[in-house]
């Protein structure tokens, strides 16, 4: 292994360590940032570790082919990734407007990546070398290595490996897949050869050597059947499991063939902490010094990955399809180590950001068989209800957070990452819900219940909103036993699949009765391999194939949206249409259920007869109405403490960043 410093950029420290010839360039659509939170910077170490000699183009010039041969021709072959965001996500909001700023840009700035970067960056290396064998990695392949709907484009797509002209894709996390092809290609094989490595999907012209294998819908069966794609995509769904998961073919003609072999098996304990022991130099590249470094360092540079996977299997999270569903943690040992290195950052004022992953209170599997068996296909650990052998434990999470408290110039540790609140319901032991508001919330504890509506909550594979009632019952009282004010701040998303204006309605009467306005809101976001994005496509749930009402009209969006914020005087018009639309009248009036008061029909007239211009009665009218929301807001401060309730000041595009780091 070399000594600790940057991976080669340019010739020039190739030259440096006395190399003519990389092994591997890896092309990145994000910028170099040489911390464990960043994809690239994982498979670049690691193959390091291995013995490879490995460069980083970031961001290269996409407009001009010669922008990828600056560090010559890799003697095994290119390694293509959009970055840490599918390239589509970090360019667009979901009203499909472009983004202003790109955190994973020197400087933030927006545009340096294409669209659909990783097609585009292995169109551009076909360019120039013909026949280097390209390999590609990171959320955007792995999401889109089968044929998949496309939001953007609103339409079925085919695999990406067959749009971009690349060999391979190394889907999930791929540590062990990129290191067994690796050494593959380092032993002589073609690469058209390598077929058979866990993790991978290739392409070939024949099934004689395919074996044990289950063949999907045709895609032109799929583009002319949104059933039959539906029922490809729960196949796929309940085989994303390296234990009992099958090999996977789907037919694009006679000639035409893309194969997905089982996901790879999840890391071991040791294996993590070798990954996260590796030399990064945790920061960003010195050349984007000039430029203001790079944004998104900020948000991990003093938070812990402890965990990864997920179990908790909500219908539009793509952990699933991404890291799986089994937990993979790393030991106590290698947290600690880490932890200790980061309070000797000149930058560290005492304050460790975050110690989770996807969900910060998962530290072991589900239950024991997981390991060895794999999980259920056709059940989920804690939805609808959970299972009898899911083992709730928070021991070991506890311990770790007390053993960080301890550490020398460490005044605080925050969790920041997502906690399963029915997780924590079915603990029948409160110490971590304790330690948690005693010692890990700052005033605010973010939770996502998404919805109230039962009906919406089954589509999202949520649990009913009685749990979470449980849950915010169960954190007042611990906050009262432990004399501490503090809030929750409930995440919640408009227009998910099966969300219709009642449920809308329904979640904005739970508003007022909480008596606050989130300022920010999700509506749902339709991306690659996710149950709510099938269901977005086909409009029934894949997992029954029953119909399933989804709105899509831009106008009904805009009106449930609205709902959520029913007192912004923004949405007066929206949310006065939606309640006319469902006959709900009854929530237009002064009594303190109503939602919104009528407009006087007198106040209209007089706005016309004064060519546009309010009125006096008007003005006041409106500042009188300002007033009141103002007074609301600040009188229901001291209210959120029984409801559990606070307005939402939370930066949506930091959550945004954290989530997706913890995904990588």
């Amino acid at each position: 292994m070399s000594e600790n410093r940057f991976l080669p950029i340019c010739k020039k420290d190739m030259e440096e360590r006395g190399w003519d010839q990389l092994d591997f360039v890896y092309i990145s659509g994000d910028a170099y940032v040489d911390h464990p939170s960043f994809g690239h910077a994982i498979i670049t170490r690691l193959l390091e570790a291995h013995g490879f000699k490995v460069g980083i183009i970031a961001q290269p010039d996409w407009k001009d082919k010669n922008s990828i041969t600056i560090l010559g021709e890799p003697r095994l072959g290119f390694m293509v990734s959009a970055g840490n965001m599918d390239s589509m996500v970090n360019h667009y909001s979901v009203s499909k407007k472009h983004r202003r700023t790109d955190a994973y840009t020197p400087g933030g700035v927006m545009g340096k990546r294409p669209d659909y970067a990783a097609v585009v960056y292995s169109n551009l290396i076909r360019q120039v070398y013909k026949k280097t064998p390209i390999i590609l990695g990171g959320i955007e392949a792995s999401l889109r290595r089968m044929a998949h709907y496309d939001y953007w484009s609103d339409k079925l797509k085919r695999s990406i490996l067959l749009d971009s002209g690349a060999d391979l894709i190394s889907y999930g996390m791929g540590e062990h897949s990129i290191i067994e092809i690796a050494e593959a290609l380092d032993s002589g094989i073609a690469v058209s050869d390598i077929t058979f490595i866990p993790g991978t999907v290739y392409k070939t012209k024949s099934l004689e050597s395919v074996y044990d294998a289950e063949i999907l819908p045709g895609y032109e069966e799929m583009k002319q059947d949104k059933l039959s794609y539906a029922r490809s995509f729960y196949v796929q769904y309940c085989n994303t499991d390296p234990f009992s998961g099958k090999r996977l073919v789907e037919p694009y003609n006679d000639h035409l063939y893309v194969v997905q072999n089982p996901p790879a098996t999840p890391l071991s304990q040791d294996e993590m902490d070798d990954v996260y022991g590796l030399p990064y130099m945790r920061t960003y590249h010195p050349s984007y010094e000039k430029d203001g470094g790079v944004p998104a360092i900020s948000e991990v540079k003093f938070s812990l990955i402890s965990n990864r996977g997920c179990f908790g299997g909500c219908s539009f999270c793509a952990l699933t399809f991404h890291q799986g569903r089994i937990m993979q943690v790393r030991s106590h040992e290698s947290l600690l180590d880490e932890a200790k290195m980061i309070t000797h950052d000149k930058d560290f004022k005492g304050y460790i950001h975050d110690v989770g992953g996807p969900t910060a209170n998962f530290r072991q599997p589900s239950c024991q068989k997981q390991l060895t068996r794999g999980v259920c296909k056709n059940r989920q650990c804690l939805f609808p209800k959970p299972c009898p052998n899911l083992k709730v434990d928070h021991r070991d999470y506890v311990k770790l957070l007390r053993e960080l408290r301890d550490i020398p110039k460490v005044k605080k540790v925050f969790i920041r990452s997502g906690i399963r609140f029915d997780y924590v319901v079915a603990d029948k032991n409160d110490t971590f819900l304790e330690e948690l508001c005693r010692y890990h919330v700052s005033g605010q504890l973010k939770v996502a219940p998404e919805h109230v509506s039962d009906d919406v909550l089954k589509l999202m594979g949520k649990p009913e909103n009685g749990v979470y009632k449980e849950f915010v019952q169960k954190y007042n009282k611990m906050n009262q036993k432990i004399h501490k004010e503090q809030y929750l701040v409930p995440y919640l998303m408009s227009s998910h699949p099966g969300s219709k204006m009642k449920d809308a309605i329904e979640l904005a009467e739970h508003i007022r009765d909480l008596g606050y306005m989130p300022e920010q809101v999700q509506d749902f976001y339709p991306t690659p391999s996710t149950i709510s994005t099938c269901m977005y496509y086909t409009g029934v749930d894949p997992r029954n194939m029953q119909p399933v009402y989804v709105p899509k009209n831009p106008h009904e969006k805009a009106m449930q949206r609205a709902l959520i914020q029913y007192r912004d005087p923004k949405n007066y018009d929206l949310v006065m249409e939606a309640l006319k639309k469902a006959h709900r009248m009854d929530l237009v009036g002064f009594d303190k259920h109503c939602l919104i008061r009528p407009r006087k029909m007198e106040g209209k007239a007089s706005y016309k007869e004064n060519n546009g211009k309010k009125s006096s009665k008007d003005n006041d009218a409106e500042a009188n109405n300002k007033r009141r929301t103002t007074s609301s807001r600040s009188k229901n401060t001291k209210k959120f403490s029984n409801t559990g309730a606070v307005n939402h000041k939370s930066n949506h595009k930091k959550k945004a960043i954290r989530n997706v780091h913890k995904k990588r």
